[in-house]
């Protein structure tokens, strides 16, 4: 019985030596110079072929003290992360573009980071850069970690710095624009079901709808709060139930939410929309699995999540990407309202 010899991997100094050229100029090929002529950049490559050589990426990010990693960052608990198909977007657009770059995505879900094992760990070096989804007004951590590596936000942070960088959805425009449909058919008795007011989205939601109630010379029926959960938003809509004048549209400021108002209505006997109109926000695949296919805003989160990508690459390759990229929210009209 025979066993073949184990072939010894290539290395650069093998490549060179095949190639012709010194161990310098294969360094830059392999690093992507182009600081290295036609002829010899041909000749290495025909050598990293013939000897089918691996770069070590390892050594290579040590000399440039870089990682190849990213991570992102997610300040919610594992609960709303798995159930919230908004997350599952965002999180397959950056995946479309990181791999296809030199870089790993690295997932941590950290809602709060009280003995900063998180936070002490990005601002080692061991990431690149980090990219950061539903933060919080508490979520102090993130700010320390934007202290020292580059930050890209999923979303406007709410105590925004001029050099911050992010990317987000037109949630005032897009909450104006969900009061202004519910307004043009005739609603009057308009209610809100907002998300948490400690994110950006769930106060610009609010915004809008205020905006398009005062520029329409109404008041807001009434506002509860939904917490960005099916579960707060039921409970927000026995609330509303509970009083003696009821709506006639609710703008819900997500589809989870709206799914878990949409299931009490539906319990209690309520039309939907010949009593109460409803609109949600997100149009996730909720939006049509409903009882009732929802009316919604469908904001663009598998977008969001390449674009943000984008920048924290530019960022990366040592280019100046715009501070603020801003995306638009679309009517989607279905069977509650």
């Amino acid at each position: 019985m025979t066993t073949e010899a184990i072939r010894a991997p290539a290395t650069l100094e093998g490549v060179a030596a095949l190639a012709g050229v010194s161990r310098s100029t294969v360094s830059r090929v392999v690093n992507g110079s182009n600081s290295v002529s036609a002829d010899a950049a041909d000749a290495v490559q025909r050598a990293i072929a013939e000897l089918d050589y691996v770069p070590n990426r390892a050594a290579r990010s040590l000399a440039r003290r870089q990682t190849s990693a990213i991570a992102l960052v997610v300040p919610e608990d594992t609960t709303r992360f798995f159930g919230e198909p908004f997350f599952a977007a965002i999180v397959n657009g950056l995946n479309d573009r990181v791999a296809r770059s030199d870089y790993v995505l690295s997932l941590f879900i950290a809602n709060d980071d009280a003995d900063d094992k998180t936070t002490s760990y990005l601002r080692s070096g061991s990431v690149d850069g980090v990219l950061i989804v539903s933060h919080h007004t508490n979520n102090t951590f993130t700010d320390r970690i934007a202290t020292a590596v580059p930050v890209v936000y999923g979303g406007r942070p709410l105590r925004p710095r001029g050099n911050d960088y992010y990317v987000d959805i037109d949630n005032v425009r897009g909450g104006r624009d969900a009061t202004q449909y519910l307004i043009a058919q005739g609603r009057r008795r308009i209610a809100h079901i907002a998300g948490q007011l400690t994110m950006p989205a769930g106060v610009d939601r609010l915004t809008g709808f205020r905006e398009a109630l005062a520029e329409a010379e109404l008041d807001p029926h009434v506002i509860e709060d939904g917490g960005f959960t099916a579960e707060g938003a039921a409970d927000a809509m026995r609330r509303i139930l509970a009083r003696r004048d009821l709506p006639d549209a609710v703008f819900i400021a997500s589809d989870l939410m709206a799914s878990g108002a949409l299931e009490v209505l539906v319990t209690e006997g309520i039309g939907v929309p010949d009593d109460i109109a409803i609109i949600g926000f997100d149009d996730s695949p909720m939006a049509t699995s409903a009882s009732i296919k929802l009316t919604t805003m469908r904001q663009p989160s598998f977008t969001q999540g390449q674009q943000m990508a984008d920048v924290m690459l530019e960022l990366l390759a040592g280019r100046k990407p715009p501070y603020v990229t801003m995306l638009d929210a679309e009517l989607v009209v279905r069977d509650s309202a």
